[in-house]
């Protein structure tokens, strides 16, 4: 069982914005840099200038003393901050107003559907299962060979940032440790009080000092990137697509399967992967 560590992110809003503020810089929005300038990024005023309002407002977005700003409000900061169309459904979704949460219920266990288990087990590619919270629930035998980390009752985002044997998987794992964590981000959206995400994302920045620099950003993906390169000790360098299903009717499971481009030598060297298990 993941241990709770609480985090503080009872001003998404105000942490948003104060995060995409400070990576963006002046010359990228036409100002002058000024030999004087302290502040990483912009400062609130031209951040408040940029978007049309005033400077005491902007503070009070990013102190966190007014957390549900107006729609327009909204997309003036959004295009001041140069906000991607991801991101600026995200800041959309941390300011829209919300009915006090009730109690969380406990949650149910989570169960692999039984046509769903069938399908990992059989199909002829590296495939399995995870929940929102990126534990492992079940993986078929060709994606254990491919991974060796990747086995049930494991965390996929743990085991990135703290397994150096899934690290060693990874050639990319500078873009893919910031592609995962971006999903998360956008996953996680406004309910970072979730306690499963609380203890996740408090693990993962006491064990990591790269997923805290990544968390700290505030990068937002919904869809992550579609192929990624996997090493593997028997067959070397595979550069995979990625597919992501969502099971319907459950709590946000999803069947994640690698395959590759037919004809290629990354085809090749799957099916001797394959033949080999």
């Amino acid at each position: 069982m993941r241990t709770l560590v609480l985090v503080d992110t009872h001003k998404p809003l105000a942490e948003f914005l104060r995060a995409r503020r400070e990576l963006l810089r002046p010359e990228d929005v036409g100002l002058q840099r000024g030999e004087r300038r302290r502040v990483p990024g912009l400062r609130r005023e031209e951040v408040a200038m940029l978007a049309g309002i005033s400077s005491e407002y902007y503070l009070r977005l990013e102190q966190g003393r007014d957390q549900h700003p107006s729609d327009q409000v909204v997309d003036a900061i959004a295009s001041a901050l140069q906000l991607d169309e991801e991101s600026r459904a995200h800041v959309a979704e941390l300011a829209r107003s919300r009915p006090e949460r009730r109690p969380l219920r406990r949650r149910r266990p989570e169960r692999v559907p039984d046509g769903v288990r069938m399908l990992v087990d059989t199909v002829n590619v590296p495939a399995f299962v995870m929940n929102r919270y990126r534990d492992v629930l079940a993986v078929n035998r060709l994606a254990n060979v491919l991974e060796p980390t990747l086995i049930v009752g494991a965390n996929r985002l743990v085991s990135l940032f703290t397994d150096e044997e899934a690290r060693t998987s990874h050639p990319d794992w500078n873009q893919n440790t910031a592609s995962v964590v971006a999903q998360l981000r956008a996953d996680t959206g406004a309910e970072e009080d979730d306690p499963q995400f609380q203890a996740l994302i408090g693990e993962l920045s006491m064990k990591s000092e790269r997923f805290r620099q990544l968390w700290a950003r505030h990068d937002v993906s919904v869809t992550g990137s579609p192929s990624g390169i996997v090493h593997n000790r028997q067959v070397g360098d595979l550069t995979l697509h990625r597919e992501k299903l969502a099971v319907v009717g459950s709590a946000g499971l999803v069947v994640v399967m690698y395959h590759a481009a037919p004809g290629t030598p990354d085809a090749d060297k799957l099916a001797l992967l394959s033949s080999l298990t």
